[in-house]
């Protein structure tokens, strides 16, 4: 497969053609690591949005996906799998050209979208509904899981095609219809995941993507009466505006929002391997991961030697070039990101919390001279400094003592978010106790990962609702349909005329 050429015209994909703006509008997409001009997106309107809604209201309305057998469904489905499999090396450098994240962290990343799209196509024709106990003699009661209709994706710039993927595949094996919105600066694997589908044998309108620079373009996709369901991740701002505007229409939402997750290091833990992990935790894709765990809580008999340690192996991360295998963090994606890393450094300085090392740009070379790079960063912090409250999204750590397990539980909990944590510890009654007193969606017990293909994901509090990844996000795609069939061998006459 032939990735998108340097400064080539991308279009829409509109009822299976593909096609430029209504208005022929477009936008410059650039690579964040070095400025230059990756390609001319076409810009999409509240026109082609309209379009794009009515074209995946017809493919619905028809039932050329949403009623074709679910074992056919599933076929498509892996055959996507199969392609993204086969052109994996080419997705992966396009990934990293248009995010800027390490050529590392994108080959993994297309591993994960390859097993959730296989996992989906397995799951397509387990949608099972439920034989009811008879409410009456006579009586025979079922429930069906239909496709809830057409669905608004919308997906964040940090993992471009690993979230469309999160929100593509359970639709498509649900039976739904799609209009997929990427996010302005991160458009072209998902313009690649739609040439993908369309050579997998997946129906025409099925899966429609619109991009554009502006943000009315999501606005009209979640105000849109013919969209039936909005699957939005982003900050926990704009997924608060997504859920009242979509509340107008009464349209079933999922929100993967924002994260201030902790890892909460304990005395019993092996140091080392703490270390190591919450290093990851914090500084993959550059910290832009809502499950970053960005807060450290460290237990205060072991505090000096584990901050030491992080401090010693931050300064051996590779930044630099994105495309050179040996980088571990890459450049940030946007300007606007870049400006708000820096801010949250100031203003952490300002508020009194002590800076370990990092907070500045970081220096690459080798033409990434004009590219947007910072630096690996941690501060010691309080818990009521902005800099250990609010989501920075940028490889920034804060640091926070507790003494006992009660402690931290209560520093873990105190935050508006609620989506991932770590746990570091060797005593199984304490790792227990403590996943089970986290509010929290995800507990990751001595490992950095927590988001695997088969395992719910979602958050509590303001890290939003519903749970992608896991099989029963299937059924957040589906309406329940019950069915009461009278068997009795006498017609029933309740008026007795």
């Amino acid at each position: 497969m032939a990735t998108i050429a340097a400064t080539a015209k991308t279009h829409l994909l509109i009822g299976g053609a593909w096609v430029d703006a209504s208005d022929g509008a477009s936008y410059q997409n650039r690579n964040p690591a070095t400025g230059a001009t990756l390609a001319h997106v076409a810009s999409a309107s509240a026109q082609d949005v309209e379009a794009a809604a009515r074209a995946a209201r017809k493919a619905f309305d028809t039932g050329k996906w949403s009623t074709m057998a679910a074992s056919r469904r599933a076929k498509i489905i892996y055959k996507i799998a199969q392609l993204l499999a086969e052109r994996a090396p080419a997705l992966a450098l396009l990934e990293v050209r248009d995010n800027g994240k390490p050529i590392a962290t994108a080959k993994g990343e297309l591993s994960a979208i390859v097993d959730t799209f296989e996992f989906y196509a397995g799951a397509a024709t387990k949608n099972y509904g439920d034989t009811l106990p008879s409410p009456m003699p006579g009586y025979f009661a079922y429930t069906v899981h239909e496709p809830v209709g057409v669905v608004g994706a919308i997906v964040p710039w940090n993992f471009p095609l690993l979230l469309a993927s999160w929100k593509v595949a359970p639709a498509l094996a649900a039976g739904c219809t799609i209009v997929l919105k990427p996010a302005p600066s991160t458009p072209l694997t998902a313009l690649e995941l739609g040439k993908i589908a369309i050579e997998a044998g997946l129906p025409e309108g099925v899966l429609n993507i619109i991009t554009g620079s502006g943000r009315e373009l999501g606005q009209a996709v979640v105000e849109h009466p013919e969209i039936d369901k909005i699957a939005f991740t982003g900050s926990t701002a704009t997924g608060k505006m997504v859920a009242a505007t979509a509340a107008q229409t009464l349209k079933r939402v999922t929100l993967e929002l924002g994260g201030k997750s902790p890892s909460i290091v304990f005395d019993d833990a092996d140091i080392d391997a703490a270390v190591a992990g919450a290093l990851y935790g914090i500084y993959y894709n550059a910290g832009q991961t809502c499950e970053a765990r960005s807060r450290l809580l460290v237990h205060e008999g072991i505090y000096d030697e584990f901050v030491q340690k992080f401090t010693e192996r931050a300064g051996k991360l590779r930044i630099g070039d994105p495309e050179d295998a040996q980088t571990q963090i890459g450049a940030i994606t946007m300007s606007e990101q870049f400006e708000k890393i820096a801010a949250y450094c100031k203003s952490g300085e300002e508020e009194g919390a002590n800076r370990l090392f990092g907070g500045t740009r970081a220096q690459v070379g080798n033409g990434h001279s004009g590219g947007m790079f910072w630096d690996a960063t941690a501060f010691e912090a309080r818990p009521h400094h902005r800099i250990a409250r609010e989501e920075i999204f940028g490889p920034v750590a804060t640091f926070l003592k507790f003494t006992d397990e009660a402690q931290a539980i209560a520093l873990a909990n105190d935050s508006e978010y609620g989506l991932s944590a770590s746990i570091w510890s060797q005593n199984l009654g304490r790792v227990n106790r403590v996943a089970k007193a986290l509010r929290t969606g995800t507990v990751a017990v001595n490992t950095p990962y927590a988001v695997f293909p088969g395992i719910p994901f979602g958050g509590y509090k303001q890290s939003g609702y519903g749970r992608e990844l896991g099989f029963d996000t299937v059924r957040l795609y589906s309406e329940v349909k019950s069915v009461i069939t009278y068997m009795g061998e006498k017609p029933i006459n309740p008026f007795g005329v």
